[in-house]
């Protein structure tokens, strides 16, 4: 497994964890729900923020958010 930050753009993979249970709430009221296939879109020129496709819509990350998500 991977964390989401570490994936380039226009790669598909799906959430397996989301470690930080604060922003667990967050991120599944977002879509971000363990098993739901995301394609990052776009990386920010600086690196951040991310920009993923979840659930049928787009949405922006930031690295530290991304760093807590495990896919594969």
């Amino acid at each position: 497994m991977k964390r989401l930050s570490e994936i380039k753009p226009g790669i598909k993979v799906v959430i397996r964890e989301v470690e930080n249970d604060e922003l667990l709430l967050k991120l599944m009221e977002m879509g971000f729900i363990p098993g739901e296939t995301i394609t990052i879109e776009q990386v920010a020129p600086l690196g951040d923020p991310i920009s993923v496709s979840v659930a049928g819509y787009n949405l922006s990350l930031r690295l530290n958010e991304a760093k807590n998500i495990l896919v594969e």
